[in-house]
């Protein structure tokens, strides 16, 4: 069992700033690849970035290509993601997640999920 915990959403003006935390439980956190999505009212929780256990290797989605940076210090079992140059569409709920799988883009293969937190960007 890996359980998550976020932390550091809150509201931002375009073109600022976060960054989010996520913490894990496990001992193991850094046999999982974890991974970032979003999900903005109204819509189905898309994907944002992952990396692999190592820290090796990153994916991010198109739209925050450049602007999101993914990263993790498995030492002390947390994940980040730095998000500069923020948007107003931008603004949702932000949740972190862990696999074994290598489909690392797909959501319905990751096992475990952390609470989210608000990311609101104001115009």
């Amino acid at each position: 069992q890996v359980q998550l915990v976020e932390s550091g959403g809150g509201l931002v003006q375009a073109g600022g700033s976060l960054r989010l935390s996520c913490a894990a439980s496990a001992r193991t956190f850094s046999s999982y690849t974890m991974g970032w999505f979003r999900q903005a009212p109204g819509k189905e929780r898309e994907f944002v970035a992952a990396v692999t256990g190592s820290g090796g290797d990153t994916y991010y989605a198109d739209s925050v290509k450049g602007r999101f940076t993914i990263s993790r210090d498995n030492a002390k079992n947390t994940g980040y993601l730095q998000m500069n140059s923020l948007k107003p569409e931008d603004t949702a709920v932000y949740y972190c997640a862990a696999t074994s799988s290598l489909f690392v883009t797909v959501r319905s293969h990751y096992n475990y999920w952390g609470q989210g937190t608000q990311v609101t960007v104001s115009s």
